[in-house]
C-alpha cells in the first residue's frame, strides 16, 4: 500500500480467478484503496467485496474527470459484480429538429450526430418523446410526412391532413416564410421548457384573429393552446421557468435500493427515472457519488443545480460539483437541502424511490410464487430462474432460423435473445434445425467469458411436441448435459394446450395462471423467430430484385442495401449518390436508374 501514488486514477479489484469484481475512481488512489483494508466500520456490502478481493490493479490518470471517463468505460466493458449498473446514456431518446429548406421536421433520435440539427432532451421514455412530437405536430400544424418542401413551390396536392386543418400544407407552395418561422419559434420555446412563452405567442395570434373576425382561425388557435395546456397538466409546476434542476432521492430496504431522479425543466417536473441497486451492489457515499457522475455520462444532460436527499459531506459535495462543472463546461453545483421547497422535492424523489421498490418487491414476490408453481407443475428439482424457449421459422427451404427467447425470474430478458441461422440442416427439417441451433447454444455453457450464453438454463421450452422433445433429449445425452426439456403443444386454435416431457402430457387448460404464462412464452418466441426470419427473407427478396439489373450480382445488391438502408432509398438515389458506393460505376448507376424508371412507366 505504501507504494500507491497519491494521484487521481482508477482501481480494479479482482477475485481469485482474476475476474474484475469492482471498479472505482479516486482523486487520491493511495487513500482510497488503502481505506478498503485499513478502515473499520465498513458496510456489510463493502465487507463482502473486501472478502472477495485477491488482487487489484490501478491506472493513473491526469485528472479526476479523466478517471471518471475511464471508470465508466471499464464498468461497461467488465460489468463488475459489485458496481451499480446503469443504462447506457447513449440510448436515451432526444427530440431531433432538422431543417429541410427551412421547414422543421421532428423525430426521435438516440444519438446526437447531426451538427446541423437541434436536439432537445434527453428523455428517459421513448413513449414521452413520441407523445410530445404528436402534440407539437397537431398544435403547430407542421407536417408529419417525409416530403421535401420548398417555399413558394408546389410539390404535390395537399393530403387529407391539410384538408382537416391539421397541417399548414407546405406541399401546396402557399405557406409564407414568416408563418412557418413563427411556428418554429413557438416549437423551440416549448421544447426548451418555456411553455409560458409558447402559449403567450398562440394567445396573441388568437386575439388578433378574433379582432379580424377570423373566427375559425381563432377557434383553431384556441384548440392548439388547450393541447399544450393538457400536455403541461400532466406535470406539476414546481420552480421558476428558467431553472434547470435535478433532484436525486435515495431509499433502501434490506433487499433492494433505488435512486430516483426528478428532472425539472422550464419550472415543471418534465421526467422521472428510477435506478435500482441489487443486494450486492455497493451504495456507500462514494458509490452514490460515482452513480451520479456516471448518470451524466452524456455531458449535455448536466443541469446547473443538482439536489440530493442524502448527506455526503462538504468535501464530497465540492468534489462532485467541481467534476460536473469541468465535464459540462458550465457551473454545476451539488447541494443537500435540509428545508424549504428544494427539500420537499428531494422528499418527493425519495417517496418515488420507495414506491418503486414496493412495486418491484410485489412483482418479485408474485414472480417467485409463479415460478414455484411452475416447478411443482413440471416436477422440477429447482425453481427455474432462467428459462429459454426455442422455435423454428422458415420461408420454404431458405431463410431458416431458430429463435431463442429468455426469461429471468419470470420476466422476458430481451438483451439475451438470440437467433441462429440454420447452416448445416438441409430442407424443411424442424427436428434437425432445432437440434443444430440448440447444440450451438449449449456448447457455450461454462465458457470463461462475460456472455450470458455461458450460463445454463434451468428449463428449456420448445415450440413443438413429442418429436421435438425427444430429439433434444437425445442431443443432451450425447453432450452429457442434463437440463429439463418440455414441449409446448398447441391446440386447433394455435394456443398452448398441454406440455409434454416426451412421454407424458401435462394439461394446463384449466389452470389459468399456468396457461397465461406458457401461452405468453409461446407467442413471444414465435413473434421473435418469425421476425428474424422475415427480416432475412425481405433482404433476400430485395437483393434478388436488384440482382436482376445488369452489372449487379448478389454481392453488389447487398452492398447497395447496406449503404442506403432500403430498396426505396436505392430507387430514389441520384446518379452521384449511387456512384459514391464502392464498386458502383457510372454505367451501373445508369442501369439502376433506368431499371426503376421502366418499372414506373
Amino acid at each position: 500500500m505504501d507504494t500507491l501514488p497519491r494521484s487521481p486514477g482508477v482501481y480494479l479489484m479482482k477475485n481469485q480467478t482474476g475476474k474484475i469484481i469492482y471498479v472505482g475512481k479516486s482523486k487520491c488512489l493511495k487513500n482510497r484503496v488503502s481505506s478498503y483494508f485499513h478502515s473499520h466500520g465498513l458496510s456489510i456490502k463493502t465487507q463482502k467485496l473486501v472478502s472477495n478481493i485477491y488482487d487489484f490493479d490501478i491506472i493513473v490518470t491526469s485528472s479526476e474527470a479523466e478517471a471518471l471517463v475511464l471508470e465508466n468505460e471499464l464498468i461497461k466493458r467488465h460489468n463488475p459484480k459489485y458496481n451499480i449498473k446503469l443504462k447506457d446514456a447513449k440510448t436515451y431518446p432526444y427530440i431531433k429538429m432538422t431543417f429541410e429548406n427551412g421547414f422543421p421536421n421532428l423525430s426521435l433520435s438516440r444519438r446526437r450526430s447531426d451538427n446541423n440539427a437541434k436536439y432537445f432532451g434527453p428523455y428517459t421514455s421513448s413513449f414521452a418523446v413520441n407523445d410530445i412530437i404528436k402534440t407539437i405536430q397537431k398544435t403547430f400544424r407542421i407536417p408529419d410526412c417525409d416530403k421535401k418542401f420548398s417555399y413558394g413551390k408546389k410539390i404535390c396536392r395537399p393530403c387529407l391532413s391539410y384538408h382537416l386543418d391539421n397541417c399548414l400544407g407546405p406541399c401546396s407552395g402557399t405557406v409564407k416564410d414568416e408563418e412557418y418561422t413563427d411556428a418554429v419559434k413557438q416549437i423551440e420555446c416549448f421544447l426548451r421548457g418555456d411553455i409560458k412563452s409558447a402559449v403567450e405567442m398562440l394567445e396573441e395570434k388568437m386575439l388578433k384573429a378574433s379582432e379580424d373576425l377570423r373566427f375559425e382561425d381563432a377557434a383553431r388557435l384556441r384548440d392548439s393552446i388547450n393541447n399544450l395546456k393538457k400536455l403541461c397538466d400532466k406535470q406539476n409546476v414546481v420552480s421558476t421557468p428558467k431553472n434547470e434542476e435535478d433532484f436525486f432521492g435515495f431509499y433502501e430496504t434490506d433487499t433492494l435500493s433505488c435512486m430516483t431522479v426528478l428532472k425539472v425543466r422550464g419550472g415543471i417536473v418534465s421526467d422521472k427515472e428510477s435506478i435500482f441497486l441489487s443486494l450486492d451492489e455497493i451504495n456507500d457515499n462514494e458509490a452514490l457519488c460515482d452513480l451520479i457522475l456516471r448518470y451524466y455520462d452524456n455531458f449535455d444532460m448536466i443541469p446547473r443545480r443538482i439536489y440530493i436527499s442524502f448527506e455526503i459531506g462538504e468535501e464530497l459535495e465540492n468534489e462532485l460539483s467541481e467534476t460536473l462543472t469541468s465535464l459540462s463546461g458550465h457551473t454545476s453545483s451539488v447541494h443537500h437541502p435540509e428545508r424549504g421547497d428544494k427539500r420537499a422535492l428531494c422528499n418527493i424523489a425519495v417517496n418515488n424511490s420507495k414506491e418503486s421498490i414496493n412495486t418491484r418487491l410485489a412483482i418479485l414476490s408474485h414472480n417467485d410464487e409463479l415460478l414455484i408453481n411452475v416447478a411443482n407443475l413440471l416436477g422440477l428439482e429447482v425453481v427455474p430462474e432462467r428459462i429459454e424457449s426455442y422455435d423454428i421459422s422458415n420461408s420454404g427451404s431458405s431463410s431458416m432460423y431458430c429463435g431463442m427467447v429468455v426469461l429471468e425470474n419470470a420476466k422476458f430478458k430481451k438483451s439475451d435473445y438470440r437467433s441462429f441461422a440454420i447452416k448445416t440442416t438441409d430442407g424443411q427439417d424442424d427436428y434437425g434445425s432445432m437440434s443444430e441451433a440448440i447444440q450451438r447454444r449449449l456448447l457455450h455453457i461454462g465458457k470463461d467469458d462475460d456472455s450470458s450464453m455461458n450460463t445454463a438454463p434451468d428449463l428449456i421450452l420448445l415450440d413443438g411436441g413429442v418429436g421435438h422433445v425427444n430429439t433434444i433429449k437425445a442431443l443432451m445425452g450425447e453432450l452429457n448435459i442434463d437440463i429439463p426439456v418440455f414441449g409446448m403443444v398447441k391446440d386447433e386454435h394455435h394456443k398452448t394446450r398441454t406440455l409434454t416431457d416426451g412421454e407424458n402430457e401435462i394439461s394446463i387448460a384449466k389452470n389459468q395462471e399456468m396457461f397465461n404464462f406458457f401461452y405468453k412464452i409461446q407467442e413471444e418466441v414465435h413473434r421473435y423467430t418469425f421476425g428474424r426470419m422475415d427480416e432475412s427473407r425481405r433482404k433476400s427478396v430485395k437483393g434478388s430484385s436488384l440482382a436482376e439489373i445488369e452489372g449487379i450480382g448478389q454481392s453488389k445488391a447487398k452492398l447497395l442495401l447496406k449503404h442506403f438502408g432500403s430498396l426505396k432509398a436505392v430507387k430514389n438515389a441520384s446518379l452521384e449518390e449511387l456512384t459514391a458506393v464502392s464498386g458502383i460505376s457510372s454505367a451501373i448507376a445508369e442501369n439502376i436508374i433506368n431499371h426503376f424508371n421502366k418499372q414506373e412507366n
